[in-house]
C-alpha cells in the first residue's frame, strides 16, 4: 500500500472495506493515548510472559497443543506486531475501516480472535 498522509486512504471494496491510515498513539479503540512508554512496556512484559508459558506448557512439560495454546499465541503475535509499530513509529499504524467500527489492523484482530478462544475456553470449563 502506497503512503497516505493521516486519514488518507482509498475504498477497497466500496461500500464495505475502506483502507484508511490512522496513527494510534493508544490502546484499543484510542483508549490510554500519548501514554509514552506505558504500553510498549506492558506489550513487552505480556509477550515474554506468553511465550515464556507456551514454551514450557508445550516443550518443557510436553502437554498436547490445544486451542488455548494457539489463542494465546495468536495474542502474543498480535501484541508483538503493535509492540513493533511502536518501537518504529512510536504509533500503531491501523489501516482496516469498516466505517461502522474505528480503525484496526491486523494484529488487533490476532489479539481479539485469541481473547475470544480465551475467553469461550474458561466459560466452557465444567463447574466444581
Amino acid at each position: 500500500m502506497a503512503r497516505y498522509p493521516e486519514g488518507g486512504g482509498f475504498d477497497a471494496w466500496p461500500g464495505m472495506l475502506h483502507l484508511t491510515r490512522v496513527s494510534n498513539t493508544g490502546a484499543a479503540f484510542g483508549i490510554l493515548k500519548e501514554s509514552g512508554f506505558l504500553l510498549p512496556l506492558i506489550s513487552a512484559v505480556s509477550i515474554v510472559f506468553f511465550v515464556f508459558y507456551l514454551v514450557r506448557k508445550i516443550f518443557i512439560e510436553r502437554v498436547p497443543v490445544t486451542l488455548s495454546h494457539w489463542a494465546w499465541a495468536l495474542v502474543a503475535a498480535g501484541a508483538s506486531g503493535n509492540l513493533y509499530d511502536r518501537l518504529r513509529f512510536g504509533y500503531v499504524v491501523d489501516f482496516i475501516d469498516l466505517r461502522v467500527w474505528p480503525v484496526f489492523n491486523i494484529a488487533d484482530v490476532s489479539i481479539c480472535v485469541g481473547v475470544f478462544f480465551v475467553g469461550l475456553r474458561i466459560l466452557s470449563r465444567p463447574k466444581g
